[in-house]
């Protein structure tokens, strides 16, 4: 699965809740689990593979993996705890952000079995920072208003390379066929 990168537009739209738990559904899930995997990352959100649903899955060092569909944070600790956070869909930028050390969460599992969650620790940071995404809220944008600029800046320039590339391959491409077709045109006269 291609994994949606800073810019794109799904990433900062509210989700909408998951209607339907099926076996389409979770064979997505196991899907999104490998790209996970395969990418280093510890969680993935429904926006982040442009599905604008209410999901996300966790999978710290235990190798448990962890689906939350539906969720809903019901309390947060007053206590927080800084700690370094990055994400699939902003490769290679880092930044320490301050969040609650312990969470609350209701959800459902990928049977559509509703569970409570008291989480602390790397899981209620990771619970945290994938929440977040389903309500179009990156990880930058609760850190240095500087930093996240300079983020946007950069990705948006990085956007802007990469629409060039692909218009000067286009274009290249247009131009080999224009010159097979004019080769045909004259080999058939």
């Amino acid at each position: 699965m291609r994994v949606t990168i800073l810019g794109e537009e799904v990433l900062r739209k509210k989700a909408e809740p998951v209607k339907n738990i099926d076996d389409e559904f979770r064979a997505m899930l196991n899907d999104m689990f490998e790209t996970m995997k395969a990418s280093n990352g510890i969680g993935l959100a429904g926006p982040q593979i442009n599905d604008c649903r209410r999901f996300f899955m966790i999978m710290l060092d235990d190798n448990i993996r962890r689906v939350f569909i539906n969720p809903q944070i019901m309390g947060t600790s007053e206590s927080t705890c800084m700690y370094e956070e990055g994400c699939l869909s902003i490769p290679g930028e880092y930044e320490e952000i301050e969040r609650p050390e312990k969470i609350k969460i209701q959800a459902f599992d990928e049977n559509g079995k509703s569970f409570v969650l008291d989480a602390d620790g790397m899981l209620a940071r990771a619970i945290q920072h994938e929440y977040d995404h389903l309500n179009g809220i990156l990880y930058i944008d609760r850190g240095d208003p500087n930093f996240r600029q300079e983020v946007i800046e950069k990705f948006q320039r990085r956007a802007k390379r990469h629409a060039q590339k692909e218009a000067e391959k286009q274009a290249k491409l247009k131009k080999i066929a224009a010159k097979k077709a004019n080769s045909a045109k004259k080999k058939g006269a």
